[in-house]
């Protein structure tokens, strides 16, 4: 079985939301491939799911709108993976900030590994300094820790065989520290991993308290190393 699913997890979008989904479907009609959208939100609080679920109802073949009650990214990506029709599963960011050329590289790259992981530092960016450095200080902290070597664990630009992961979204975290903790674990258990580059480019500010987003994640990534190497 071939085909795409493409996951999009959101919160409070409403101004992008339509706009943004219209674009992503006519690029993926000109692929000739099997393919579906899954947005997910968590947690919105604004029209985004009125919005969301006028999407499935104007393009009920290709658009799957879903939604959790609490915010957290990590329950929005799990519950879309669960409900994708198709064994490759493609995460991006509703701004659509990552290059849409991404989207058929990954998924001829999903023909042979098991993540493909999307990088904007081994590509280019234009992004804020103070955004630049917490993701790279981030990725530091995950190398030393974790052993990790890749270069990016945002949410978008990333390509999963939806079998291969499946296994582990139970232990994955609610936030946005689900990437790393993929990564780690199907490496660990002898998954194929390729990272490639992309271009970024920020559109608006960030949608997390950048200030939080450091605690919260230094926090995690110490309960998840405890909890994966040490117990």
């Amino acid at each position: 079985m071939t085909g795409l699913s493409i996951i999009i997890p959101v919160y409070n979008e409403e101004d992008i939301i339509i706009e943004n989904a219209v674009r992503l479907i006519e690029f993926l009609d000109r692929l000739n491939e099997p393919h579906e959208i899954l947005i997910c939100s968590n947690g919105s609080t604004d029209s985004t799911i009125e919005k969301g679920e006028s999407l499935q109802t104007r393009f009920p073949d290709k658009v799957k709108f879903l939604s959790v009650e609490k915010r957290g990214v990590g329950l929005a990506f799990k519950k879309a993976i669960r409900s994708s029709s198709f064994p490759n599963n493609i995460s991006i960011d509703m701004d659509l900030s990552t290059d849409l050329d991404f989207i058929p590289r990954c998924f001829e790259l999903l023909k042979e590994y098991d993540i493909v992981v999307g990088s904007k530092k081994v590509g280019s960016q234009r992004r804020s300094l103070m955004r630049k450095f917490i993701s790279n200080f981030y990725i530091f902290l995950v190398r030393i820790f974790l052993g990790l070597d890749f270069s990016d664990y945002s949410i978008g630009a990333k390509g999963y065989k939806k079998n291969k992961i499946l296994r582990y979204l139970d232990r994955m975290d609610h936030g946005s520290s689900y990437v790393v903790e993929i990564i780690f674990l199907l490496k660990g258990n002898g998954g194929r991993i390729k990272e490639i580059p992309v271009f970024c480019q920020d559109t608006r500010k960030s949608k997390f308290n950048l200030f939080n987003e450091i605690i919260y994640r230094f926090k995690n990534l110490l309960i998840f190393l405890f909890r994966e190497r040490i117990l």
